[in-house]
């Protein structure tokens, strides 16, 4: 994949407007989501040129950095555009730029009101979705992974999923991720670690005693809502562990991935990031299932997950809290059966 290139990020940023229709991708879920909607960039850019994207500021770094987009576009719903007034204000600036198609794999009647609104003639999204009767396309969300059922929105060349990697990295992040990684003189080929979720009942309880069972030097990622977790991880096993959760860009924390043998994480937005970037995933399912379409895709990847309970899948994010109290579903799943897993991945081994 080419060095990104610089996309502009501020919607009323001046750039004259389309006069020949276009392409705008509105993608406003979690970052998670963000990065499945990449294999529909690049897609739509295979037969368009790069596309318009609208996102949150969570994830416009990674939207900004890649080829496949023209122009990123910030859509802060839960902050200066949060209400109808900033539903109002966005679709009055896309209005402008007078595009043909909007590709809606959120779903929400949010934005699929921002697209109506902002007069865009074709709309394009899943069938039983909320925000679906304000569409003029309504596709069925089909099976398979959630990568490519949101690539299906549109139906151009090829119908499989790219090959890894999916995401765009700069020379920056890489040469930070490095510097990194020397100052702390850690081994090349560790294994990453991704403990938290934004979902309570997500996140599986027993990393650091995975990490002190471990011989392997560990990173661990993640968010600053998980630097207490990785505190804990680097307790159990002090002088091969390190943390990286919190401290760290986006961009510099997937180029510090790209350096990893591996990935142990919960279903959650690291889990995506490392698909995408081709790295060996072991996915820990517990209240959800890969049925869903948010589990790993490659071949050499693994999930780990309790076969015996009848309460799952209890909800198709994951509460905050066991709806029955005990959290069987991630508690039950042995530390030793994830350690054997990581032991039979083939350790420095790429796609």
């Amino acid at each position: 994949m080419p060095e990104p290139h610089a996309a502009t990020s501020d919607i009323d940023d001046g750039h004259p407007p389309r006069t020949t229709g276009g392409a705008l991708v509105i993608q406003t879920a979690f970052l998670g989501d963000t990065i499945l909607t990449l294999p529909l960039l690049m897609r739509l850019a295979r037969t368009h040129g790069p596309v318009d994207v609208l996102t949150t500021p969570a994830s416009l770094p990674i939207v900004a950095a890649h080829p496949a987009v023209r122009r990123a576009l910030l859509f802060d719903k839960h902050g200066r555009d949060r209400g109808i007034s900033g539903v109002l204000r966005i679709a009055s600036a896309l209005r402008r730029s007078r595009y043909a198609a909007a590709y809606l794999p959120h779903g929400s009647v949010r934005t699929a009101l921002v697209a109506r609104l902002a007069g865009i003639p074709r709309r394009s999204g899943f069938s039983g979705a909320p925000g679906a009767f304000l569409y003029t396309e309504a596709r069925l969300p089909g099976t398979g992974p959630m990568s490519l059922r949101i690539a299906s929105l549109f139906e151009g060349e090829g119908t499989a999923l790219p090959a890894s990697p999916w995401i765009a990295l700069t020379s920056h992040d890489r040469a930070r991720a490095e510097a990194w990684l020397a100052e702390r003189q850690i081994p090349p080929r560790f294994i990453a670690l991704a403990p938290g979720a934004r979902w309570g009942t997500k996140r599986w309880p027993f990393y650091a005693k995975l990490a002190s069972a471990l011989g392997d030097p560990i990173v661990v990622i993640g968010g600053e809502e998980d630097v207490g977790l990785g505190e804990a991880i680097v307790a159990e096993a002090p002088g091969r562990s390190w943390n990286a959760a919190g401290t760290l860009t986006l961009g510099v924390s997937a180029a510090l991935l790209e350096r990893a043998a591996l990935l142990v994480t919960n279903d959650s937005a690291p889990l995506h990031l490392a698909t995408a970037l081709g790295i060996p995933v072991i996915a820990l399912f517990g209240p959800t299932v890969p049925a869903f379409g948010f589990g790993p895709v490659w071949p050499s990847d693994q999930v780990i997950e309790h076969g015996a309970l009848a309460c799952r899948p209890c909800h198709h994010h994951g509460p905050m809290t066991c709806p029955l109290g005990h959290h069987r579903c991630m508690r039950e799943i042995r530390v030793e059966a994830v350690i054997e897993a990581v032991k039979t991945r083939a350790i420095g081994a790429g796609r």
